[in-house]
């Protein structure tokens, strides 16, 4: 499991483009019969990557629960959220079975013991990305399909950010612990996400970006508003917000991504929002 650490703000404005990519971007998560696991200690929120192709792969494999959390198994103080950005695929979630296509859904309570995940094509794999946060109670696994979302349209043409927010994991939706997820879409022709830009002290949040266009990427911006940086992302690759971090994005053709949220709070609209004339 990769371990990232808290950074502070100050130390941020004097990293390299390398240093940066090294602490906030997550890549390479989609690898054959593997689990790709980050373990971010902002919020102590968990990333993996999971493609099964030629076996079921446990949500654990190649990790070191005691180690890593001091727990008996993954989920004993966790609850996760995934999505499919693959191919068929299914998770066993103790002795139920959900069947996932492209962009569904799954909320995965606090105290599940065993959960597995498999491909119904090893052609065409399924790609299961997972976000877990701390959790201190257990709710009910819940099937997300993208007509369950709540659906916030936003933005226009004129400011080239014209898009939709389909708050699966949300308090409109379903009740949870503290994780909050999404998927945004943005309409062709739009390219900027998360504008006017604003940060959330009282909570983090990870982006991943899919559906980018071959020969395309797309320009994350982070830092706090007066000392703006950016990551230059490619498709499936994750970043990590801390709360102090704006995190808008624009593309060089439209995309979407997923946001994930832990921390204080799950009021989506608790948001400290900037004047764009007051970014450096």
């Amino acid at each position: 499991m990769d371990i990232r650490y808290s950074t502070n703000p100050n130390d941020v404005k004097r990293y390299t483009t390398e240093e940066l990519r090294k602490e906030f971007l997550i890549q390479n998560l989609y690898q054959a019969d593997t689990v790709q696991a980050v373990y971010s200690h902002v919020d102590r929120m968990v990333v993996l990557g999971i493609m099964p192709v030629n076996e079921e792969l446990p949500i654990d494999k190649g990790i070191d629960v005691w180690g890593n959390f001091g727990t008996s198994y993954f989920l004993e103080r966790r609850e996760a959220g995934v999505f499919n950005l693959g191919g068929k695929g299914y998770i066993q979630a103790d002795d139920e079975r959900f069947e996932l296509g492209f962009e569904d859904c799954l909320y995965i309570t606090q105290g599940t013991k065993k959960v597995c995940f498999g491909s119904v094509n090893a052609d065409d794999p399924a790609r299961f990305y997972l976000v877990s946060a701390p959790a201190h109670r257990a709710y009910k696994t819940t099937f997300l399909s993208f007509a369950d979302a709540n659906k916030r349209p936003l933005g226009s043409v004129a400011t080239a950010n014209k898009r939709v927010i389909n708050q699966f994991i949300h308090p409109d939706v379903l009740p949870t612990c503290q994780l909050s997820m999404g998927l945004t879409q943005l309409e062709e022709g739009s390219t900027w996400n998360t504008m006017p830009t604003h940060t959330h002290e009282r909570r983090m949040e990870i982006y991943t970006y899919f559906n980018i266009p071959e020969g395309n990427v797309v320009f994350h911006f982070m830092g706090q508003p007066q000392e703006t940086r950016h990551i230059v992302m490619h498709n499936y690759e994750a970043v990590i917000s801390p709360s102090w971090s704006i995190h808008p994005g624009v593309g060089t053709a439209a995309y979407t991504f997923i946001w994930a949220m832990g921390g204080e709070n799950q009021a989506f609209d608790d948001m400290d929002n900037i004047d764009t004339m007051d970014l450096r």
